[in-house]
């Protein structure tokens, strides 16, 4: 009997030794990450987000989890990707992609802290009570792309300065479509171009779309800053060189991709700084007092190769203010 109640009580053990040997283990907190945009374009981005996040002394798998939810250019989706976020318990919300993914949590939740990326004033936004103070459960970067529009169509009236008439695309489901629409058409009237606006927001439309330009003999085109066209980005620059239209876009990705020219900030850096913040926020720190990011830097980038194709020859005075020319 003696010896079989040692037997009971070391079997047991064997059975409480693990248990214990799990209850013990650290939770990790877990970090939600929701992007308007799709997995398979983010690569480099989401890589520059675990950057940051190394830099503040957190690596996925080891001292954080991350819950990923796309919604893959499909804007209605983001609130409900949001609420299943929620109802996972995450410490963070990494709202990217696009300003709609910055609404759509902070509609949701007040109290779990949420890092955005913006490409409008998030104090006009609501996400903010200032820059400075953001004073709520959020915070993040402005990187300014949708209220570079202006200076993009500048960028390509100089690069064709005879274009009678220049195309834009827009998605009219992006949220800062209006704010992008009055600074094309301020931009048009100050620099006496002529423009014609389409909207697109499937990649039918932006099909569509360029065969309208084509009926149309836009000389140019400028292509808005949006997710959904980051989705389409080959799309955007097989057609471009298809139609022989020269175009500019809002990312040097497209320009390393084949396009032909761009000017905005640095995505790659918006990630990290996305993802530095959310590591201070873990170890602590309150969103309502960490300042949003402005940038520091703008990227102008030529593809001489795609002009070559095209046609044009770039003049030195305009290639001589871009940061990066790829032969």
């Amino acid at each position: 009997m003696k010896r079989r109640k040692f037997i009971t009580l070391l079997g047991s053990a064997a059975v409480a030794w693990p248990l214990q040997a799990r209850a013990q283990q650290p939770v990790l907190p877990v970090i939600g990450f929701l992007s308007a945009r799709s997995p398979s374009e983010s690569a480099y981005a989401l890589a520059a987000f675990n950057q940051g996040l190394k830099q503040g002394g957190y690596v996925e798998g080891q001292n954080v989890a991350i819950e990923y939810r796309w919604a893959e250019g499909q804007y209605d989706r983001l609130p409900a990707l949001v609420g299943d976020l929620i109802r996972h318990q995450v410490s963070l919300i990494a709202a990217t992609g696009s300003i709609g993914s910055a609404l759509a949590a902070k509609a949701a939740t007040a109290t779990i802290p949420i890092v955005f990326s913006s490409s409008d004033d998030p104090v006009k936004l609501g996400l903010v009570a200032s820059l400075n103070r953001p004073g709520g459960n959020a915070t993040g970067i402005n990187f300014f792309i949708s209220q570079m529009e202006g200076k993009r169509l500048g960028l390509l009236q100089e690069l064709v300065p005879t274009a009678a008439l220049i195309g834009v695309l827009l998605n009219p489901s992006n949220a800062p479509f209006e704010t992008q629409l009055k600074d094309i058409e301020e931009a048009a009237r100050a620099l006496g171009q002529q423009i014609h606006i389409l909207q697109a927001s499937k990649a039918q439309d932006i099909h569509a779309a360029f065969k309208a330009f084509v009926q149309m003999r836009v000389q140019g085109l400028l292509v808005g800053s949006d997710p959904f066209f980051n989705g389409r980005r080959e799309q955007l620059i097989t057609l471009a060189e298809h139609y022989a239209i020269p175009a500019i876009y809002e990312l040097r990705e497209y320009v390393t991709a084949g396009g032909l020219m761009s000017y905005g900030t640095s995505l790659p850096d918006t990630y990290r700084q996305i993802g530095l913040y959310a590591a201070r926020i873990l170890k602590g720190e309150r969103p309502a007092d960490l300042p949003v990011v402005q940038p520091t830097k703008f990227e102008f980038v030529i593809n001489l190769s795609t002009a070559k194709v095209l046609g044009l020859e770039v003049p030195p005075t305009l290639s001589a203010r871009a940061d990066e020319v790829l032969e």
